[in-house]
């Protein structure tokens, strides 16, 4: 039985069959990394970036960093979603207040269409990590807003409708260094400045490849059986962490209530762009593209905190695996 999406059609989605010999839910691209090294002049590596459909190709906003190590927020796009090119100057975001436009870094973006309007979410630097927001029409001109938290807070993913009337969020409150804890937290909001309704949705550990800490990955996907949100679990190891990709269904109208959510990873560091790079043993998922003709995944995710990759996978084989092998 085939799981109903509640999203547009996307028939030009970036797409690669299964290799017969992978027994896997999410496969990578044969030609990963979709964005290596050095994409642009003084830039060390793009990666945990967002992609969405735009005008008929395929627009994003990445993470960027230079020979200094500071990240910052570009925009990409793509006629197919693989073939990438960039705006060699970060965004410039515009708001009346200087406070609130006060840059120290920007990270690990995600964009998210609600109705009209292109959100873009990321790590902001203000005075510590908080989660900054912005939004846009055209990804030429950008509405900042206010930050949506106090410090410390990482991985702000906003729902792509409304819930009961209010723009939604998933978090993940923080500190300033590498969490030694992490839970993943409902937000509301009626008017994107007073953020309320604090309700925890799921902890980390269960199982050792989320034991550390998780977050939010990319905007959760609606379907006729919840919810499906993509994470990211963090394992510790004798050679530090390991991030691999999780996946649990929530509920429709009251999404910090779990469903159902898989007792084992999809995608867990094994490729040498992945054990390779800055960060050795990631894959952080922080994009995705669906059509909810076929079911079809397109998932991006950053590779050892260096390169952009790509995965594949289906709605209606995901959904039921979740389902069958819950550790809820």
């Amino acid at each position: 039985m085939s799981t109903k999406i509640f999203a547009p059609a996307l028939p030009n989605i970036p797409w690669q069959d299964r290799p017969a010999d992978c027994p896997d839910l999410l496969w990578r691209y044969s030609n990963n990394p979709v964005i290596g090294r050095r994409p642009l002049p003084q830039v060390t590596g793009i990666y945990n970036s967002a992609v969405v459909p735009f005008q008929g190709k395929f627009i994003g906003v990445f993470r960027t960093e230079g020979m200094d190590r500071m990240p910052h927020l570009h925009v990409g796009r793509s006629p197919d979603g693989i073939k990438w090119t960039f705006e060699p100057k970060p965004i410039h975001f515009k708001h009346d207040d200087a406070e609130v436009t006060r840059h120290e870094y920007g990270y690990d973006p995600r964009v998210t269409l609600i109705e009209d309007w292109y959100y873009v979410s990321w790590c902001n630097g203000y005075h510590g990590p908080t989660i900054g927001l912005a939004r846009t029409k055209d990804f030429v001109n950008f509405e900042q807003l206010e930050n949506v938290f106090l410090p410390y807070n990482r991985n702000g993913v906003l729902f792509p409708r409304k819930i009961n009337g209010k723009i939604a969020m998933l978090s993940r409150p923080s500190d300033t260094g590498h969490t030694p804890f992490g839970d993943i937290f409902y937000s509301e909001t009626p008017d994107l400045i007073h953020w309320g309704k604090h309700r925890h949705v799921m902890s980390r550990g269960g199982q050792w490849w989320q034991g550390v800490k998780i977050g939010a990955g990319p905007s959760p996907i609606e379907t006729d059986a919840g919810w499906l949100l993509f994470y990211h679990g963090v394992a510790s190891t004798c050679n530090g962490f390991s991030y691999s990709i999780g996946a649990a269904l929530l509920d429709i109208d009251e999404p910090w209530k779990v469903k159902a959510r898989l007792n084992q990873s999809l995608l867990t560091p094994e490729a040498p762009y992945e054990l390779q790079g800055l960060v050795p043993g990631v894959c952080f998922p922080v994009g995705i593209l669906v059509d909810s003709a076929t079911g079809r995944l397109a998932i991006y995710y950053g590779a050892a905190d260096t390169f952009s990759a790509l995965c594949f996978g289906n709605v209606n084989e995901i959904v039921p695996f979740i389902q069958a092998n819950s550790a809820v």
